[in-house]
């Protein structure tokens, strides 16, 4: 059995299968043997540590709520789960797996063909082949639904690829990329997996970012990408298909959240324990007390309504506003814990070796990424009052 983490005051891990909680404890082993030791370094360096996935792949951890032919469908509730250990110990790893085995390879698993899943998901499974998912670009972030700049034109057997993506976690190294571009034909989006080395390609890191430094985050660049038509995704027509990947995903968000507020929970309660002044020590005192019981509920919150979407997902019954509030308030909740323990560190909170600054910079990426605060407010908004108030209105064509 897995034992529960300090902040999961309920126990809500025994919602697990017993087999499940087996293999979550590997997870876990995982992350404090082998992540934990050297996160802190790969964030400073803002390098990625490639010699870990041999280790992540033997876990086989990819994929874990599809059938495959020797493995068994696993509940979604124990891929979020699996996502909420990867962020105790470092969201910048969550995120990199939350690319890989959420975005990449749910983007092949809905919209691909069977040709398709059978030629590319066992080695994204084995990560043998690593996936990027190619969305956002320089000028399109909350708008990219309408102004995706990135263009496919048909030639023949083959598609060409022309424009510029951005904040592509993953993109300098992987061998996947889902790029979606707008079809200049009939000006709907559709999907296409571009694999690493393709004439015309070109992936440059971005340099001097402040969270989730680790991520290898790119901007893409497309000049005359050719794609033969056995790479386009039949099941990426529009962009409600792009949607449906990003329904399925974003919850995770809200799991990256809730592990990150663990792991600062676990710190500040650590330290506040152990550091002592005016000669106890500060765990004592009743406002340090009050930041720790904070943090504590909100991670209880966030993970009772974390565990719901997790059992909407698998019963079928999972919808965009629900995606959208629980990343919409984890991230919110995670904003607020951080800093409440980095003040029960006090000046020790900004220095690295403590981690907790790590998570503090961190927390500003979750928050940002798969839908600002500002818009999925909007979706929450427009599902509960029936009105929608977007208020950006493209200029009409002539």
């Amino acid at each position: 059995m897995t034992a529960p983490l300090p902040a999961d005051l309920f126990g809500y891990v025994d919602l697990l299968a017993p087999e499940e909680q087996q293999i979550l404890s590997r997870v876990r082993s995982f992350a404090e043997e082998q992540i934990a030791p050297i996160a802190d370094a790969c964030w400073d360096r803002a390098e990625f540590p490639h010699d870990l996935l041999p280790g992540f792949a033997e876990l086989d951890v990819v994929g874990l709520a599809r059938e495959w032919p020797d493995r068994p469908a696993y509940s979604r509730l124990l891929t979020s789960f699996v996502s909420m250990e990867l962020s105790r110990v470092d969201p910048s790893m969550a995120t990199f797996f939350g690319v890989h085995a959420g975005l990449a390879l749910t983007s092949i698993d809905l919209c691909g063909s069977q040709e398709q899943k059978d030629r590319w998901l066992p080695a994204m499974r084995r990560m043998e082949k690593i996936g990027a998912f190619a969305l956002s670009e320089p000028h399109g972030g909350s708008d990219v639904a309408g102004g995706l700049e990135t263009t496919a034109r048909r030639d023949g057997d083959e598609w060409v690829l022309d424009g510029a993506k951005r904040w592509i976690g993953n993109g300098t190294f992987a061998d996947l990329v889902i790029v979606w571009a707008r079809d200049v034909a009939d000006d709907s989006v559709k999907g296409f997996v571009v694999e690493k080395g393709t004439p015309g390609f070109t992936a440059t890191e971005m340099e001097g970012k402040l969270a989730l430094r680790t991520v290898q985050n790119a901007d893409l660049t497309f000049d005359g990408v050719r794609v033969p038509e056995a790479n386009r995704l039949p099941g990426a027509q529009t962009f409600a298909d792009t949607n449906r990947v990003l329904r399925v995903t974003r919850g995770g968000v809200a799991w990256n959240a809730v592990g990150a507020m663990a792991g600062v929970f676990e710190l500040a309660r650590d330290y506040a324990v152990e550091r002592v002044q005016f000669g106890q020590p500060i765990a004592s005192f009743q406002l340090v007390q009050d930041h720790l019981v904070s943090i504590l509920g909100a991670v209880v919150a966030s993970l009772g309504m974390a565990v719901r979407v997790a059992q909407m997902q698998d019963d079928g019954t999972f919808r965009d506003e629900q995606a959208a509030l629980a990343k919409r308030q984890a991230t919110l909740m995670l904003r607020d814990a951080v800093a409440r323990a980095r003040e029960v560190f006090g000046g020790n909170g900004i220095l690295l070796e403590n981690k907790v600054g790590r998570f503090f910079n961190d927390a500003e990426a979750l928050y940002s990424y798969e839908g600002t605060k500002e818009i999925n407010t909007l979706v929450v908004g427009r599902a509960v009052t029936g009105i929608g108030a977007f208020v950006g209105r493209r200029p009409a064509k002539h």
